[in-house]
């Protein structure tokens, strides 16, 4: 019982940690201007399940194939991360990529410039997403803090108690 106790208490507090830092990336700049962002809808489906993370990165090319994010990254903005379908040249020579989600029937009605694109998605991390956008909330933030906290403090109760047993024992 005590195995699978602590078994559970390290894969809780491994999952804590890991949203806690997933929250802190997706708040702060990274260095090489890496962005973790969350996939809210399920037009990518099923290569990017909804309520996924992505980890997107600018690149110096895009390619078709390639599944990008793009559009105003923000608050209250929700970029888009859909597949590059096609590219072509504009008049002016600027690359042009037409876009469209996996589970999505037509593409979509605008074309991206480069400059559109906020980056191409490396990989993602299914459904944790939805831990990081709760914990963006204040109930959400509080239980990141409090319920670890509680636990801790919890288990250190525990090992003074059975040390003051073990004490009285030996006397």
């Amino acid at each position: 019982m005590k195995k699978l106790f602590k078994i559970i208490y390290s894969v809780f507090v491994a999952f804590i940690v890991l949203v806690a830092i997933l929250l802190i990336v997706s708040t702060f700049p990274i260095p090489g201007n890496y962005k973790v962002l969350t996939v809210i809808s399920g037009s990518m489906e099923p290569t990017i399940k909804t309520g996924s993370v992505v980890v997107v990165k600018p690149a110096d090319d895009y390619n078709v194939g390639d599944v990008v994010t793009f559009g105003k990254v923000g608050k209250n903005n929700n970029p888009v991360t859909h597949r590059i379908v096609s590219a072509t040249t504009s008049a002016n020579g600027a690359e042009l990529y037409t876009t469209k989600g996996d589970a999505n029937n037509n593409n979509d009605e605008n074309s991206l410039s480069k400059n559109q694109i906020v980056g191409k998605v490396l990989f993602s991390v299914p459904y944790m997403g939805y831990a990081v956008d709760f914990a963006k909330k204040p109930i959400g933030f509080a239980l990141i803090i409090i319920v670890p906290a509680v636990a801790i403090i919890g288990d250190e109760i525990i090992k003074i108690v059975r040390e003051i047993k073990n004490k009285k024992i030996n006397q």
